[in-house]
């Protein structure tokens, strides 16, 4: 199988385009005209250039209004296709797309359009050309890949075959099965986009909105099962039109774009066996069973703040690693690492951000096989040096600096604990905090297709619509990506200025990624007089809220003054209940979240939101103050 990306998909000129392409790992590019023309230099040259990167050309695009066109325009256009099949052979290129027209004066008639490619064909196979028609999915006459092929087929042309494109079927809601009786071998091309459901106009939408196979709400794997059901053997390319992606960095959109193509086909290869796809053999996602441990780096007198914080919280050292500074924190299933090593990533961490999440630990089926799906998505392997008696323990590096760990009981990795920590038997009382609920993830706004996509073309987990949470000074964009038992949750939040709290922590961290922790208590309320009895200073919410609640729900005076002494939060989901406690901010700008879970509740407070960040900061403003 080859992979192909078109040129248009990525910011830069051409040469970083190149660059960025064949640094992500694609065969081929879509040479888009207009980052041809752009270019200083002629085609036989920009033909060297492509080749130089380890890439080929597996189609020039697009060209226009060709067919059913009156004269002189049509003689015209044969002369402007004779023109660019020139252009072609210098460049190398042997594949042409030709879209359907939207040009005014086009007669339509699908005799006459064949009658056109059928002689375009015959242009072409002097050259050497294969010419693919496309039908767009606001062509004047033609708009429906059905159309499309019934139109080469009548051309009855060895060079004159389809182009199929998912957003044009799909955008439109065609039934991609009817795709199962085209012969493969009339299929040129296939491009993949997908596309978030808006109900907006077509053109407009496409070229504006059309995201990465995986990042969107069309059904690209249907798609695709169509496609190769009728053995179609070509590149499978990416066309993707998207103002964010032309904004960022092309190295990374082009990795994201070579992750969610090798997902999709092995996605396409397990649905359906039999089909020819030459991929090699990947892992099937892995299943998440649940935060192992987060690694917090710290140095220095924040090692002690965050250790009595700690404490407050009901956690207790119950472990010293036997070659490092490394404490190990514990409450029934939450493991909390804090590393004080001045030397390796935690210490780079600190040198760049301060104290901060610096690594997350996830429990999964299998370690090994995590990794190895994970680098054949295009993620980079992550090491450290290993002393005599610890454990070698897979990772990779994440988005955004992170580091991900994994551990499975299968190779023994879950006994990291008793092998490479010392006990250490502190006092102190737990406060009913049970395991990990989730953990929050900050980003910029344009960043988070990538993590989303990272999620979940590696794990067996699925992402909820986008929401918004307001902030004061501005608007974050949410999603959640959750395994389907619930066992792993992880909230992404996109900050679009620095002015909110989310965008504040992001510039002041330098990218750091875990904003918060959401641990789960079966009892809110007795661990709220737990921790106060630890001295666990509790986020206060203003008399206003609990007022709000009173006539938002039905609840009790005595309740509400329960909530209200406690600093809790509230919320129902179809009557299950939802209770939120949160800590002040600590250290680089991370805080905790405590969390009881009622039966049936799925969501995470999104309604307190608002509420909770004007908390935080109302406090923040207060401590600016300077005392008289």
């Amino acid at each position: 199988m080859k992979t192909s990306i078109a040129t248009v998909s990525i910011s830069g000129s051409l040469p970083e385009k190149l660059e960025a392409i064949a640094g992500a790992g694609y065969d081929g590019i879509e040479i888009f005209e207009q980052d041809f023309i752009a270019h200083d230099g002629g085609p036989r040259e920009v033909g060297r250039m492509i080749r130089d990167h380890g890439l080929e050309i597996t189609l020039f695009q697009p060209f226009r209004d060709f067919e059913c066109l009156p004269e002189p325009l049509r003689s015209k256009a044969f002369d402007r296709a004779r023109r660019k099949f020139d252009v072609m052979q210098e460049l190398g290129a042997d594949r042409i797309l030709v879209c359907s027209s939207v040009h005014p004066r086009s007669l339509g008639g699908i005799d006459r359009a064949a009658g056109d490619l059928a002689e375009l064909g015959a242009i072409a196979q002097e050259r050497g050309i294969y010419v693919g028609y496309e039908a767009l999915a606001w062509g004047r006459h033609v708009n429906d890949h059905r159309d499309a092929w019934e139109i080469v087929r009548r051309a009855d042309h060895p060079n004159i075959g389809l182009i199929l494109d998912s957003f044009h079927t799909l955008g439109r809601g065609l039934d991609s099965e009817s795709i199962r009786a085209i012969p493969g071998d009339k299929i040129f091309f296939v491009q993949l986009a997908d596309a978030p459901a808006i109900d907006m106009d077509l053109l407009y939408w496409s070229r504006h909105f059309r995201n990465m196979p995986g990042e969107g709400d069309l059904d690209i794997r249907s798609f695709m099962q169509a496609v190769m059901a009728t053995g179609y053997a070509g590149p499978i390319s990416l066309e993707i039109f998207n103002d964010q992606f032309r904004g960022n960095n092309p190295r990374g959109v082009a990795e994201d774009g070579y992750r969610a193509l090798i997902s999709l086909m092995d996605d396409v290869r397990r649905a359906e066996p039999d089909t020819p796809v030459d991929l090699p053999e990947i892992p099937a996602r892995v299943k998440a069973q649940g935060v192992s441990f987060i690694e917090f780096a710290a140095q220095g007198d924040e090692v002690d703040r965050l250790s009595a914080f700690l404490a407050t919280l009901g956690f207790r050292r119950t472990g010293r690693h036997r070659n490092k500074a490394i404490d190990l924190w514990q409450q029934n299933d939450i493991r909390i690492v804090v590393n004080a090593e001045t030397e390796g990533h935690a210490a780079h961490a600190w040198n760049a951000r301060g104290t901060c999440i610096c690594d997350i630990g996830l429990s999964v089926t299998s370690a090994q096989d995590t990794v190895a799906r994970a680098t054949a998505l295009g993620s980079a392997p992550f090491g450290q040096p290993v002393a005599p008696g610890e454990l070698d323990i897979p990772a990779i590096r994440g988005l955004g600096g992170s580091v991900l760990h994994f551990i499975d009981a299968e190779s023994g990795l879950d006994q990291v604990w008793e092998l490479e920590f010392t006990p250490v038997d502190q006092d102190g009382a737990e406060a009913g905090l049970m395991r990990v609920d989730h953990l929050a993830q900050t980003m910029s706004y344009e960043d988070m297709l990538s993590w989303t996509l990272f999620y979940t073309a590696l794990f067996e987990m699925e992402k909820s619509p986008m929401v918004d949470v307001i902030d004061p000074d501005g608007l974050v964009r949410s999603q959640v990506v959750e395994a389907p038992d619930g066992a792993l949750r992880i909230t992404l939040n996109g900050a679009e200025t620095h002015r909110t709290l989310a965008g504040r922590f992001l510039a002041e961290n330098f990218g750091a990624s875990v904003q918060h922790i959401a641990l789960t208590t079966e009892d809110i309320f007795a661990t709220a007089e737990a921790l106060g009895r630890q001295g666990f200073e509790p986020l206060p919410i203003p008399q206003n809220y609990y007022d709000d609640l009173a006539a938002r729900f039905d609840l009790s005076a005595d309740f509400l003054a329960r909530l209200q002494a406690a600093n809790v939060l509230y919320d129902q989901e179809n009557g299950a209940e939802f209770f939120q406690l949160y800590s002040r901010v600590l250290a680089g700008g991370m805080f905790f979240e405590i969390v009881q879970r009622g039966p049936g509740y799925t969501g995470f407070g999104g309604p307190n939101a608002p509420f909770r960040i004007a908390a935080q900061k109302r406090l923040e403003r207060h401590k600016s103050v300077p005392k008289a």
